[in-house]
């Protein structure tokens, strides 16, 4: 069992490169962020528990992120954000590789083909 994950981002920047690491649900929100692109992930289509939360401490260690807001309809119709990450940003590091190879890992990211410590 790889335990909590842990993560080594790298941001970067035409002024130089800055590494962050993250750990837990701030890196998994990270992951998705990454995972998503441009189309960017919803709390709707990720569910976490704080996601504003992981956002806001994400964009305190540097990371850019748009905060779109959405109107969905249905029973609780209202809005949501849309999390965009606007940063270049290469992921590894960490626990990374083990955890994405554990249970959690393969069912939060069965095609984790999106992290190779490029890029992104």
């Amino acid at each position: 069992m790889p335990g909590k994950l842990k993560i080594v981002a790298t941001i970067r920047q035409a002024t130089g490169d800055i590494q962050v690491v993250e750990i837990g649900r701030r890196a998994w929100a990270l992951l998705h962020l990454v995972q998503a692109g441009s189309a960017g992930c919803t709390p709707i289509d990720q569910p976490g528990p704080r996601w504003s939360g992981y956002v806001h401490r994400l964009r305190g260690n540097g990371f850019a992120i748009e905060t779109v807001d959405e109107n969905h309809g249905g029973p609780f119709s209202g809005s949501h954000a849309r999390y965009r990450l606007r940063s270049d940003v290469r992921i590894g590091g960490g626990n990374l590789a083990e955890w994405l190879n554990s249970p959690e890992g393969r069912r939060e990211f069965p095609r984790p083909d999106f992290v190779k410590g490029e890029t992104v």
